[in-house]
């Protein structure tokens, strides 16, 4: 077999997820097929790349050496593509290409820069990882991509993006079955949930690493069932489970979301671009934003429609405003024009 570059990719992939099972989900593919690929990239090198352990996947020192080699050639044959498309794009008009993690702020932030560019093709790829859409910025696959990242658990940065941050913390609080015993309460107690079954997405980067540390510190060991999030809505509404969830979220008839004593999960909102990356939008960029970022007067205007969409957002979530009204928060006032 020849290795070709999606195999690279892959390889790499792995080596940045730390495991099979994330690399997957980000490669858009089954767990068995990619297994079977590296092996077969393996049996073709005669010689593993990978420790395969507990905790997930670690390179081996032929791993490393080939892993040295096999990133600058996936991320040229990202930057040969991307070029290759801009310059067929060029004649098609303005466009903004946004990644994004999951947000309630996100519908918001669309129909605003709709309404700021008319006439440019402005598109969304959502993603649970944020370092895979930050690799994307930077590679020019993408314009700007909109994450989170968990306490404790930074991301993985390209060199060169420009940054803003839009929260600095926001807490993240717990969904309840509406029958649960907490749910009445209008702040609910960690330990209070020792014996709960506590749900997590292992493929969101460092979700499941920053709930670890806290039950740790708080001295509990509960059980946690991992999957996606869509399941464990499912199983929260009958009572099989409960999971962190965004201060935004609305709650449901049959699920309650209420704010954890003293906020031990939080998480940084932050939006990262390439320098112009604003100008293929039909927008000016030119000096430094705010936060060192250098994306200059478009960013600004971009940064302050996924501000305003925000607010809107976190406004319309009745627990969370009156969580931003005891911690007096300067989210409950818009900015001056």
């Amino acid at each position: 077999m020849e290795l070709e570059v999606r195999h690279l990719r892959a390889l790499c992939a792995i080596a940045d997820a730390g495991s099979l099972h994330k690399a997957a989900r980000q490669l858009g593919m089954s767990q068995p097929s990619l297994t079977t690929q590296l092996r077969r990239i393996e049996n073709s090198l005669g010689a593993e790349l990978f420790s395969r352990e507990r905790t997930g996947c670690r390179p081996t020192l032929l791993g490393h050496s080939v892993l040295s080699r096999a990133r600058p050639l996936v991320a040229g044959m990202a930057v040969l593509v991307s070029e290759a498309r801009a310059a067929a794009d060029r004649s098609a008009g303005p466009r903004l290409r946004i990644g994004s993690t999951a947000s309630r702020a996100l519908a918001g932030w669309l129909r605003r820069l709709r309404e700021r560019l008319p006439g440019t093709d402005i598109s969304l790829q959502m993603d649970v990882s944020g370092n895979a859409l930050l690799r994307q910025v930077a590679a020019g696959g993408l314009d700007v991509a909109f994450v989170h990242e968990v306490e404790g658990c930074p991301l993985r940065v390209p060199p060169g993006l420009d940054r803003r941050v839009l929260v600095e913390r926001e807490p993240q609080f717990i969904s309840l079955a509406r029958d649960h015993p907490a749910a009445g309460r209008p702040v609910v107690e960690l330990a209070d949930l020792a014996s709960d079954r506590w749900m997590i997405d292992p493929t969101v980067d460092g979700e499941w690493d920053g709930l670890r540390r806290v039950l740790s510190e708080a001295g509990l060991n509960p059980p946690v069932l991992h999957g996606d999030y869509l399941t464990a809505s499912s199983l929260i509404a009958v009572g099989e489970a409960i999971a962190p969830c965004q201060p935004t979220s609305v709650p449901r008839d049959d699920m309650v979301v209420r704010p954890l004593r003293d906020d031990p999960l939080g998480v940084r909102l932050l939006l990262f671009s390439r320098p112009g990356a604003y100008e293929g939008a039909g927008i000016a960029s030119s000096g430094a934003g705010a936060d060192g970022a250098g994306d200059g007067p478009g960013g600004a205007e971009v940064y302050a429609d996924l501000e305003a969409a925000y607010r809107e957002a976190a406004l319309q979530a009745g627990v969370y405003r009156q969580w931003l009204m005891r911690n007096k928060s300067p989210l409950l006032h818009a900015p001056a024009a």
